[in-house]
């Protein structure tokens, strides 16, 4: 006997159904063990989903350019601090406790290949639902996520011994324990071990790194890196630090000389005052003179900002109004003439 299907009865049926899933969802009947792990079907149509999801989103939630390959250096200190635990590395064994998880974080020297490199700067930038993958820890450093995706890619060829030499670089005996967390990017001699974006830190103000050290721990200034690596120090550890690189050789103790327009006499019509004035001797601006000419125009830059540079929407920081003023076609040759400054 056939029973006909009504508007009233599939309703009906329906509402039994939802029903009955909040009634086992209630009772706690739901296994959400780690140690249960999923179905194989489970597994396959989640993965299937982020998958497909990674694909959609990625054509439209991200930038022209997703990858650089120059600041290896930088990406690897933070997978070795951030992402290592999980993922392993060349050489470097996942936690076994992470790999209880479910899903287990994956080998990404293995699993990178199977997504295009936008697809991996949205998987980075934002982090995936329930498989305890996080989303980019700063708002706006859309650079630092396109140096990680140069990591990653390089991954699948990178020995061991390479990955060492890119995240370790032995301090001297006679440096404060402190320095051993800082000298993989930094270098043990401040340079920042010739990076594009790592700044150099040998001879810069010690309070004006302290300051910064601070601003970063504990939210002030954005960046994943320097944010996870400043987390861990307290006020004692990052006096040291900042005492030990303002005491080697390297930014020059005096003034920023004429060497550009902009730097000696800024720009009247744009309001805008000369470098000069405030990165001074005994200022509170940082030295400036023979820093890395990369850093410095990359800095501007994100403090001309794009909407979502928070650094440039912070009112307390006076370089978000200045280096919105600075043309940007000057950019470039104001940061050479100010990293030729003798040091």
């Amino acid at each position: 006997m056939m029973v006909k299907v009504t508007i009233g009865r599939a309703v009906l049926a329906l509402s039994a159904l939802v029903t009955l899933g909040f009634g086992v969802a209630a009772a706690g009947l739901v296994p959400i063990a780690a140690s249960s792990g999923h179905w194989k079907i489970t597994d396959w149509f989640l993965h299937w989903t982020m998958q497909n999801s990674a694909r959609t989103y990625s054509a439209v939630q991200t930038p022209r350019d997703v990858r650089d390959d120059t600041g290896l250096v930088s990406a690897a200190g933070h997978f070795r601090q951030a992402c290592q635990v999980c993922h392993g590395a060349p050489g470097e064994r996942p936690s076994p406790v992470m790999q209880a998880a479910t899903p287990p974080a994956p080998d990404l020297a293995k699993t990178a290949g199977h997504y295009t490199d936008r697809e991996l700067f949205w998987i980075i930038r934002h982090g995936v639902k329930y498989t305890g993958m996080p989303a980019w820890a700063a708002d706006g450093r859309d650079d630092e996520v396109r140096r990680m995706v140069g990591f990653v890619r390089r991954l699948s060829s990178m020995t061991p011994a390479q990955y060492r030499a890119l995240t370790v670089q032995d301090a001297p005996a006679a440096a404060p324990p402190v320095i051993a967390r800082c000298s993989g990017c930094h270098g043990a001699d401040g340079s920042g071990r010739n990076q594009r974006d790592v700044p150099i830190l040998a001879g810069q103000d010690a309070a004006y790194m302290a300051a910064t050290l601070r601003r970063y721990r504990d939210g002030g200034r954005a960046s994943a890196v320097m944010q996870t690596a400043a987390a861990a120090l307290d006020d004692r550890e990052i006096d040291t630090a900042a005492r030990y690189y303002a005491s080697l050789p390297g930014l020059p103790r005096r003034d920023v000389a004429p060497l550009h327009p902009i730097a000696a006499h800024g720009l009247a019509e744009a309001q805008l005052p000369a470098c000069a004035r405030c990165h001074r001797e005994g200022g509170t601006a940082p030295r400036i003179a023979g820093q890395r000419q990369n850093y410095l125009a990359e800095r501007l830059r994100h403090w001309q900002g794009e909407e979502t540079v928070i650094d440039a929407h912070k009112p307390q920081d006076p370089m978000a109004v200045i280096a919105r003023r600075i043309p940007d076609e000057a950019i470039d040759d104001l940061a050479r003439a100010l990293a030729a400054e003798t040091r």
